[in-house]
Order: structure tokens, then sequence, then C-alpha cells
């Protein structure tokens, strides 16, 4: 056998054992997670983490993830800050898009730069300014407030936005204004149509930060009861003396649930429309 046939063997070894491995580091903690949600108490307490539960229809700690993390009320403000948000984040984000990509003015590639070093910032950085604002408009445990602040200028948005109007003939634009149309109207009736592959990108993005955000949601709805969000909601089993990982574990997979169902049921337009509202360098 040759040096190169031998180092082809070798490499492939390699490449499979490595994607072996990643897919065994990444499955192992969903493994572990629905095999503690099904234990009892009692079985939690003396057992490992690996040990499989004694019977697999136990389904208290899902109950009693579900009342007394108040899921349901979580679920129902979950859903409205998503709704909202990314309603707001895609409007903004390709209108703002559509200005810088069609219309050339002085301080468009400032504006472009600058978005560009909004990025670079750690959102950490700048919580304590953003927390100012919020207090002095009356914004903490305030539903409508905390969405506007998650509505927010996204940068990765407006740059898959403009990626993707640049892609766009601007004859389409030149047609329709010749035929008497507004910018407006050439926005919402013909070019924003025309978006749908990078608005399910924006979506699947700006959807997953949204719901599995943790930080800011704990900080500015602090009403557990009446403002609790699906990521805040398991943090009432989590104390100074200890906490209850069987009904974190129960309360881990109801929330994955949703996401779950749905990436199922759309993935095929998920992978068409990562695929094609990808930013194209």
């Amino acid at each position: 056998m040759t040096f190169a046939g031998i180092k082809r063997i070798v490499w492939s070894i390699f490449k499979y054992v490595s994607l072996i491995l990643g897919s065994f580091i990444s499955i192992l903690p969903v493994v572990v997670c629905i095999i503690t949600a099904f234990k009892t108490p009692d079985e939690y307490a003396s057992t490992n983490v690996m040990t499989l539960p004694q019977s697999w229809a136990y389904i208290e700690n899902f109950v009693q993830a579900w009342s007394q993390a108040n899921m349901g009320i979580a679920f129902r403000n979950s859903t409205i800050i998503l709704m909202f948000v990314l309603a707001g984040s895609i409007m903004t984000g390709s209108m703002l898009a559509y200005v810088l990509s069609r219309f050339k003015f002085k301080g468009n590639g400032l504006i472009r730069n600058l978005f560009l070093f909004a990025s670079l910032l750690p959102g950490i950085a700048m919580q304590v300014s953003v927390y100012q604002i919020m207090y002095s408009l009356g914004w903490i445990n305030f539903l409508p407030g905390y969405i506007i602040m998650m509505c927010g200028t996204d940068i990765i948005s407006i740059y898959i936005f403009i990626q993707f109007f640049e892609n766009i003939s601007t004859s389409l634009d030149e047609s329709a204004i010749m035929d008497g149309c507004t910018y407006f109207g050439v926005f919402f009736r013909i070019l924003f149509p025309l978006l749908k592959p990078a608005i399910v990108t924006v979506m699947i993005l700006k959807g997953v930060g949204v719901y599995n955000e943790y930080y800011t949601a704990n900080l500015y709805l602090q009403d557990k009861n009446r403002l609790v969000t699906v990521a805040t909601s398991l943090f009432k089993f989590t104390g100074p003396l200890g906490n209850q990982y069987n009904y974190i574990c129960a309360g881990v997979i109801i929330t994955m649930l949703p996401a779950l169902i749905i990436f199922i049921l759309c993935q095929k337009q998920i992978y068409s429309g990562l695929t094609q509202g990808a930013v194209k360098g």
C-alpha cells in the first residue's frame, strides 16, 4: 500500500472518529436530561446520572415542573414576546437594509461601519446604561417595555437583509417607480415578498435568541409570578440549599418540545431559508 493510501485511510479514520466523538458529546447532555426527568426523588438522590429509571411512566416531575414553575404563564409570555419581537425586528431590519442598500447618500458607509462596530461590543458592557434608560422610562417589570428593548436593532439581521437586497436587481425598483409606484410601494409590494428566505433566516436566529434569553429577562422582568418567561421559569427550582435537577430536567424537556415540533414540521422551509438567506461573501 502506498503512502498516499495509508494517509487517506488514517484521515478517514480520524474524520469519522471526530464525528462520532462530537455527536456523543452533543447528545450526552440531552440523554442525561431525559433519564433524570423520569426518576423519582429517591432514585435521583441514590443513583448516578446514567442509571436508568425503574419506570418510564413516572410523570410527576413534569406535572410539578409545569405547576410550580408557572410554565403555562411562561409559555404565554414567551409567545407574546416572540410574536412582537420577530415582527418588529423583521420590519425595522428590512427597512433599514432597504435604505442602506438602495439609496446612496453621504454617511451610508459610515452607518454600515458603525453597525459593524456595534456588533463587536459585548452586550453585557452596555447593560448599565440600558438599565438606567429602562428604569427612567418605568419599563422595569413592564412587558411592553421589554418587548420594545428586545426589538432593538439586530445587526446580524440587517446585514442578512442587505446581502439579500444586493442580489435583487434594481431594475425592479426602477420599473415600479416609472409606473408611478412610491418607495413604500416598491418595498412592500415588490421587494418584501421576495425576502422570504432572508426572513426565515432572521426568524430562526432572532427567535432562538429571544426564546432562550435568560439574562435580560431575569433582569427586567423581575416579577417571577406574573412576568415569568420560559427561560426564567426553571429558576424556581434553584436555591441556596441545592437544585432540584429532576424537576429542572423535566422542565427543560417541556421547553424543548415546542421548538422540536416546529423544527420537524417546518424543517424544509428552515433549511431552504438558511441556504438562500445566508450572508454571501
